[in-house]
């Protein structure tokens, strides 16, 4: 299972990471220097009766990093909303929770952290405002931990409900689906060559398979793999995996490409989605609207266009088609999430329903049928 942190700047994303895994994930000198998380981070916790692993990724929260925070969030199985005892709910709690939502994760809890620097009268107040805040998203009605890291308070209790949720996790099933991986990190490693990282989207992955990049051309080998920071023979979707490849220098991968099964290379730059405007903005999207596309790991400038109406008020959907400045991989039911063009706020969420849109007759009652029809299950 993958779980991932979510919460403003300062809240105790790291800090509640490592009490649980033992695993410090500001790794970079300048995550140290500043004491905030600038790059996603990721840690395990071994889960001895249930015999697996959960991966952790911590993400950072600066509100000039949500594009790294919803890099991270993509694949999620389930979050940790993080609330401070001593501060409550913040911008980027609140942004956090728009994005987990959008991003259809459903699974999760909320922490009120730090309760060591807090009396009890202020924890209750914050869990009751944690609670509100949940009420009309993904999350509403999740559990409520109290917690201190400094204390070890409530760290029992949270591992217990990490440690069940973790027994309930299904297996996804490789069935047919073509491998995809979203590449969130790449780095060289002495005597091992180019290792890529992120999380499996769909299918396996076994040592020996040729591999393309998307967007590009490259075809690449895996050497070797480990999945959930284990040597494996074999990943599967739903894990965190680091491949080591040939035939591809680590300069020539970049942060929202995609590891993908040949079969399944594809790269576009206009897509027909389903698109929910998410209830706190203040006014409706208009057709012609630019925004920043968020779609696996990868950020991209595009447009929306409204296709089955005029425009799309606050908490209701939509079909619309989104036109990208560049090409990216997408594939039918992939999450997408729009900020605004300044990448200030988060506005939007949905799936892709076709990732080849037409340019022409893409408001025809036959097209608006035919996204109907690949909006079924």
């Amino acid at each position: 299972m993958i779980v991932g942190t979510a919460g403003h700047i300062d809240h105790g994303k790291s800090t509640l990471v490592r009490a649980l895994t033992g695993v410090d994930t500001d790794r970079l000198p300048e995550e140290k220097q500043r004491g905030i998380s600038i790059e996603l981070g990721y840690a395990f916790m071994d889960l001895p009766d249930a015999g697996g692993r959960i991966a952790f990724v911590d993400v950072p929260g600066h509100e000039r990093l949500v594009h790294t925070m919803i890099a991270g969030a993509t694949g999620m199985d389930a979050a940790l909303l993080l609330v401070a005892a001593d501060d409550g709910p913040m911008p980027q709690t609140r942004e956090h929770l728009a994005v987990l939502s959008l991003l259809g994760v459903a699974r999760g809890a909320v922490v009120v952290t730090k309760a060591d620097r807090a009396d009890a009268a202020r924890v209750q107040a914050v869990v009751a405002e944690a609670q509100a805040l949940l009420a009309g998203s993904a999350l509403a009605g999740a559990p409520v931990f109290v917690v201190s890291a400094t204390s070890g308070q409530g760290l029992d209790a949270l591992r217990a409900w990490l440690g069940e949720q973790a027994r309930q996790e299904a297996v996804a099933p490789a069935g047919g689906a073509a491998f995809r991986l979203a590449v969130d990190r790449a780095f060289t490693l002495a005597g091992v060559g180019t290792v890529v990282t992120g999380t499996v989207h769909a299918g396996h992955v076994a040592a020996g398979d040729e591999l393309r990049l998307v967007p590009g051309d490259a075809t690449v080998r895996v050497r070797s793999l480990h999945a959930q920071n284990q040597a494996v023979a074999q990943a599967r979707a739903g894990q965190r995996c680091a491949l080591a490849l040939a035939g591809v220098a680590k300069e020539e991968v970049e942060r929202g490409q995609w590891l993908v099964a040949p079969a399944a290379a594809l790269a576009t730059d206009r897509l027909d989605a389903t698109l929910t405007l998410w209830h706190g903005e203040a006014k409706a999207l208009r057709s012609g609207t630019p925004v920043t596309v968020h779609l696996g790991a990868d950020a991209v400038p595009g447009t929306v266009a409204v296709l089955d109406r005029e425009l799309l008020a606050p908490g209701e959907t939509a079909r619309v088609q989104l036109v990208l400045r560049r090409r990216i991989g997408a594939w039918h039911d992939d999450r997408v999430v729009l900020r605004d063009a300044s990448a200030t706020r988060t506005v939007a969420g949905g799936h892709v329903l076709d990732p080849c849109a037409p340019v022409r007759y893409r408001r025809t009652p036959q097209r608006l049928a035919e996204l109907e029809a690949l909006a079924l299950a």
